[in-house]
């Protein structure tokens, strides 16, 4: 999956929501790869998502 792509929010709730949440929802394990990785671009700059062996998010330019 290309950064290009479409990526629409999820509806399945596994997890609760905070009632205050506003914005879509997006489950983690979607948006990235076999190896837990993808590429965020946000204006010019490039961001790698990742998740780690732990189970935790990590983002970095």
């Amino acid at each position: 999956m290309s950064y290009h792509d479409h990526i629409t929010p999820t509806t399945e709730r596994t997890h609760s929501i905070p009632p205050r949440q506003i914005g879509p929802v997006y489950d983690a394990r979607r948006l990235v790869d076999p190896a837990g990785t993808a590429m965020i671009v946000l204006d010019d700059k490039t961001y790698q998502l990742r998740i780690t062996r732990a189970g935790k998010l990590i983002l970095t330019k």
